[in-house]
């Protein structure tokens, strides 16, 4: 970027701030006005911030305008049209600024050998889609805008530029937030988070959109909808009146939809508004038409955050014990697996089966009350062992030919001597990798896989889908969350949140916390030795294990509970 430009930039945003002051101190925002594309009256966050950019300039340069024109994508009030002045006449009418928002770290400009052509340079932090769908992107990943300008009455205008908005990051994190829509895992039991980033003004219409438009990719075949595909609105617009959401669909899908679909509809709505302070409660409507849902009492809400039990499971004197309020007790009917060295014990959060590998950590076991531990798998290396809430426990390990391979087992209810139901997937997106950790989340519909290559790890979050049975089939695509160190170990703390580290037994270790809801890791307090992690329910429940005893994480510190047990899991 030019001196000049980096020059504009900064005064730009300073200009920024001391707008983004001056509202948050003493000016109301406007909450009518003309209706465009972008705007949704009443629905949203009446106090975000606006942002009121700069128009064109007369005499700038094309570079100037370049930068100009996405500075002024801030102003997203009314359709953007401070933007829209820096196009030509036909380009400013085609644009569309929905389609997709570029976040960048650094910008700049810079003039291709095509006549008039500017290729705008990005350092690029994230790419969300128009449905808030958000790619996170490691510093240094670049992207290139190509636009073409021309002069219009003497002053240089973009006449070709590809769609969507391109803001510095300082920029998106004012503007955006990030929500949770909500889908239902398979059964209808459990409800399931999928964060979206949309402009913090305008998300009530924006949410409820992208929930019709059904989950992001990597949730696609893990999670179901109540609403049927092809469902859409009836207008542009979901008003809010007097609390109340007003989500006016196409007559025919809701009418034919059954009294229970629509109650889940409803529930479905109401938990994706709950981070919307003027919704109070949702109603359908056709047409406009009021419709009315009955609730019949045979659809019960799903479970949201599904939590785990106080209780850890962990070793003690090589058998499996239970510790609970930092007592040990023995394991209720549990014979003695001291003869196999237990290590990474795991706890069925639905039943009392519990499993765990041998000293080597090459042979999954499960074991149940009253009977005697039966093997599962032997491979080279296995991660831990974690259950599902339908009783299934996963490892992963490589396979016969060195791929990696993820599976899972159903032990429980299995009489001694009959075949254990077992499924194998082998993802391609793992192919080339060794698997470190393998968690299923807490209602049983997405997985956090943490591998490594070349010596270089990896945390990601794939949907588990499964067949109408309930079994297993498959792992989608997943998404990246970043972080600032290696991982090859980590936990779920609630529905939206993983705890991972690089666990040690000689060196200090700093965990983090990463968010689907942040794009941003949180480091935790260092600590010496930590070779395992546990969560409960939430960032207070976070327990690390060293030489020195079981530790839990209190305000910005680590406090020791107990010497002697060693690996506590949480069930799961």
């Amino acid at each position: 970027m030019t001196e000049s430009g980096s020059g504009r930039r900064r005064t730009f945003l300073a200009l920024l701030a001391v707008v983004l002051l001056l509202l948050s101190s003493c000016a109301q925002i406007p909450r009518s006005g003309p209706v465009g594309k972008s705007k949704d009256e009443g629905a949203g966050n009446p106090n975000a911030p606006v942002f009121f950019p700069a128009a064109p300039r007369e005499g700038s340069s094309p570079e100037s305008i370049i930068e100009d024109f996405y500075m002024a994508g801030s102003g997203y009030e009314d359709d953007y049209p401070v933007a829209r002045q820096y196009l030509t006449q036909a380009q400013s009418v085609t644009w569309k600024p929905d389609k997709r928002a570029i976040v960048f770290r650094e910008a700049e400009v810079v003039k291709s050998s095509v006549e008039n052509e500017y290729l705008y340079v990005l350092d690029l932090a994230y790419s969300v889609d128009a449905d808030g769908v958000a790619t996170q992107y490691p510093p240094g990943t670049k992207e290139t805008i190509p636009l073409t300008l021309e002069q219009v009455e003497g002053q240089w205008r973009i006449s070709k530029v590809p769609d969507g908005t391109a803001i510095p990051e300082e920029t998106f994190k004012v503007i955006y937030g990030a929500f949770p829509i909500y889908f239902y895992d398979p059964t209808f039991t459990y409800a399931v988070p999928d964060y979206r980033w949309f402009i913090k003004k305008n998300t009530v219409k924006s949410m409820t959109s992208a929930l019709l438009a059904g989950p992001a990719p990597y949730l696609r075949g893990a999670v179901v909808s109540a609403f049927p595909s092809g469902m859409k609105l009836a207008r542009e617009s979901v008003p809010v009146v007097s609390g109340a959401a007003q989500v006016d669909l196409s007559a025919k899908e809701l009418f034919d939809a059954s009294a229970e679909d629509r109650q889940r509809m409803q529930n479905q709505l109401a938990l994706t508004f709950r981070s919307q302070p003027d919704v109070i409660n949702v109603q359908l409507r056709a047409d406009q038409d009021l419709v009315r849902v009955e609730d019949n009492g045979t659809v019960l809400p799903p479970v949201v955050d599904k939590t785990v039990p106080a209780r850890q499971i962990a070793v003690n004197n090589g058998e499996l014990v239970r510790y609970e309020n930092n007592r040990i007790t023995p394991l209720p009917d549990i014979q003695s697996v001291a003869g196999l060295g237990p290590h990474s014990p795991a706890e069925s959060p639905a039943s009392q089966t519990t499993a765990f590998l041998n000293g080597d950590k090459t042979t999954l076991y499960s074991i149940e009350p009253g009977q005697p531990a039966r093997q599962l798998t032997t491979r080279s290396t296995l991660t831990g062992p974690s259950f599902s809430p339908q009783d299934w426990v996963w490892t992963a390990g490589p396979g016969a030919n060195g791929a990696a391979e993820v599976v899972a087992y159903k032990p429980t209810g299995i009489a001694p001597g009959m075949a254990i139901p077992n499924v194998t997937i082998t993802p391609s997106w793992l192919s080339g990798r060794t698997v470190k950790d393998f968690r299923v989340s807490r209602e049983g519909t997405r997985a956090l896989v943490i591998s490594e290559a070349n010596g270089k790890s990896t945390v990601q979050i794939a949907g588990i889908v499964r067949n109408p049975d309930g079994v297993p089939k498959d792992l989608t695509a997943p998404i990246t969350l970043i972080t600032t160190g290696a991982a090859d170990q980590g936990v779920w703390v609630n529905a939206s949140t993983v705890a991972v580290m690089s666990a040690s037994a000689t060196s200090t270790v700093v965990p983090e916390l990463l968010s689907l809801a942040s794009g941003e890791a949180q480091q935790l307090a260092p600590w010496d030795g930590l070779t395992s992690i546990s969560a409960g329910n939430g960032p207070e429940q976070i327990f690390g294990q060293s030489e020195a005893g079981i530790f839990q994480r209190v305000g910005n510190g680590w406090e020791l509970q107990l010497k002697g047990p060693t690996e506590p899991a949480f069930p799961g």
